[in-house]
């Protein structure tokens, strides 16, 4: 393929991701407390580390070092599937840089042992079928739900929370997103996500919510407006800066470390799943075992890479998987241009600075149909194979008991504080855990219902 070809088609894949690998961030920064003020310069290094970041993993990906990628048209980026269990460590550990930086000490141990279950993988894939990974996708998709409105409404941390500015802005962008994505094909299509994002930070500039303006709450106290610092924040940014290597201390602490390892051995089954569509819908057909193997060991130490950088886990993206099963576009090459593009970002903290100042609404007009997205992902999945009462068993117990059990924390107040640690408030992992559990013991059914 010529680099004519190539080049339009990788950026089409980072349009795809771009604000999918940089939302987390933003979410996760928020939450400790470290996304403005004395630390909004560190905001800006992790949003130009993400990229570079994602850049370099999605390049060992293709490529392979060794035993360490599946030379599989996958793009990699910073990890949504995550935001659950990090926001349970936030609330555990009471925020600030302190708690950043037990994160990345938890993705550090935690990529490393991803990496270790990826030589093992082949006995271990038969525990895995689509309705044990359906379920977690699902669970997944189902904590995400109210990260996604809570940005909608403008952050629940704003002052002007739910405010009809906020509410308008977001579903301006939700709009047009849809009318992208349904009313036009080919790049447009695929980079409605973007388009919406661009189209939703212009309106936030006339609507005066970028640049800092004043407003009253319903008590009658007048406040800042913009949750942002100001334009100063991206003019202060430089042209060009090679990302900051551990940008923040990082911390061992078990009160993260327990959670994010069980998280991770939910990150190696998305992963399984996301090359097992990829390769069914690129190329028709099952991934080898050495393409599982190798795609599993790079997401693993991909993230634990990305931790030295001070970025989130870096995973496979499941929008890329669904943009190379729309055009069976497989080429090595193509997918690589856009991971030199996502370097190229990364060198450039103006560009950082640029989206971190933007309104969380915007964001939420994009992450309540991102997040959205993700539970239907996951209903797939389940119904991939015909459904059986051994199915529906599965998935049930795993959602009503496991989900349940982790989304409502408060039933756990009075369980061992190991327990707690490890099922956190996101409900994924327990959901993981019963899933798996009942499909080993349970009796085979072949009847469909």
């Amino acid at each position: 393929m010529s680099l004519k070809q190539a080049i339009p088609l990788g950026l089409q894949h980072v349009c795809a991701m771009f604000v999918g690998n940089l939302t987390p961030l933003l979410i996760i920064t928020s939450a400790c407390g470290i996304a403005g003020g004395e630390f909004a310069d560190l905001q800006v290094t992790l949003l130009q580390s993400a990229m570079f970041v994602a850049g370099v993993v999605t390049l060992v990906q293709l490529f392979t070092i060794g035993p360490v990628g599946g030379s599989v048209p996958i793009i990699m980026g910073t990890s949504s599937g995550f935001i659950g269990v990090f926001n349970s460590v936030v609330g555990s550990m009471g925020g600030g840089v302190l708690a950043y930086g037990a994160i990345m000490g938890a993705s550090i141990i935690g990529g490393i042992f991803e990496s270790v279950l990826g030589f093992f993988l082949k006995p271990l894939r038969k525990f895995f079928p689509p309705v044990v990974t359906g379920t977690v996708v699902l669970s997944i998709g189902l904590s995400l739900i109210s990260v996604g409105i809570n940005s909608f409404g403008g952050g629940n941390s704003a002052k002007d929370f739910g405010s009809m500015e906020n509410l308008l802005l977001a579903l301006f962008v939700l709009v047009v997103i849809l009318i992208f994505k349904h009313w036009t094909t080919g790049f447009l299509s695929s980079s409605a996500i973007l388009i919406g994002i661009l189209a939703g930070y212009v309106a936030a500039f006339v609507m005066g919510l970028v640049l800092p303006t004043t407003g009253v709450t319903a008590d009658g106290v007048e406040f800042t407006k913009a949750w942002v610092l100001n334009w100063n924040k991206v003019a202060q940014a430089s042209w060009f800066a090679i990302p900051k290597l551990m940008p923040v201390k990082i911390v061992f602490d078990m009160r993260a470390i327990m959670p994010v390892m069980i998280m991770f051995v939910v990150t190696a089954v998305e992963t399984v799943g996301d090359i097992s569509g990829v390769m069914e819908g690129g190329m028709n057909r099952e991934p080898t075992d050495k393409e599982l193997s190798g795609g599993v060991i790079c997401d693993g130490l991909g993230s634990s890479f990305a931790a030295l950088f001070g970025v989130l886990p870096n995973t496979s993206f499941s929008q890329n998987v669904g943009l190379v099963a729309m055009t069976k576009v497989v080429n090595r090459m193509a997918l690589a241009s856009g991971a030199i593009f996502l370097i190229l970002c990364g060198l450039i903290p103006k560009l950082g600075a640029l989206i971190s100042i933007m309104p969380q609404a915007v964001l939420g007009g994009a992450a309540v149909m991102m997040f959205s997205s993700i539970v239907v992902s996951g209903i797939q999945l389940i119904t991939k194979e015909k459904m059986t009462p051994r199915q529906l068993t599965i998935v049930s117990v795993a959602l009503g008991v496991g989900y349940g059990m982790g989304a409502n924390s408060g039933i756990l107040a009075q369980a061992p504080h190991a327990f707690q640690l490890i099922c956190g408030e996101s409900g994924i992992v327990p959901a993981a855990f019963v899933a798996i559990l009942l499909n080993v013991l349970l009796p085979k059914d072949d009847k469909a219902v």
